[in-house]
């Protein structure tokens, strides 16, 4: 193949490429597509959720529900309640200690409209965090933080979707 119909071959494509891109919506892409579902997200109110895993849980649903920060009237109340544990899988024969850790975090959701309580939808995601352990304390706290962080952030997107599906079939 000589180099001119390489070059041609390559450009007819890169501009079926482009003029095919905006064809294609992205599957885990906004929810903006759904007009009419960002409002209904947007009335969705989290009831405070205890504990440090549970606060960092409640900002990402928050924000995951209305990121603009915008002031809608409240439509549901979404509740959680959150189960946390920390397995060491693998330990060091030499030392005894464990050499990495899993914070596991299982969260039972309900959605209730408000104001008859009315349970719309619930369910159980359950999500895992691995880190290495060190033989540095304040670094095993700080990794361990930052797992629970990663599993809120998992939780929070797994719940939306959940949520905006029960939220999008006919009632």
């Amino acid at each position: 193949m000589s180099w001119f119909n390489r070059s041609s071959s390559l450009a007819a494509l890169g501009v079926a490429a482009l003029a095919l891109s905006g064809c294609i919506e992205p599957m885990y892409g906004p929810l903006s597509s759904n007009a009419e579902l960002v409002p209904e997200l947007q009335a969705i109110r989290v009831a405070p959720i205890p504990e440090r895993i549970g606060h960092y849980l409640e900002d990402e649903l928050k924000f995951n529900f209305n990121g603009t920060g915008s002031s809608v009237a409240p439509r549901y109340r979404l509740e959680v309640k959150l189960n946390e544990s920390v397995r060491t899988p693998i330990i060091d024969t030499v030392t005894g200690r464990a050499t990495s850790a899993s914070v596991v975090v299982s969260a039972e959701y309900k959605l209730l409209s408000l104001p008859d309580e009315m349970e719309v939808t619930k369910g159980t995601a359950l999500t895992v965090a691995s880190y290495d352990r060190f033989s540095n304390r304040v670094s095993n706290v700080r990794a361990a933080r930052d797992g629970e962080i990663r599993d809120a952030k998992v939780l929070a997107d797994g719940i939306r979707t959940r949520i905006a599906a029960a939220l999008l079939q006919p009632h």
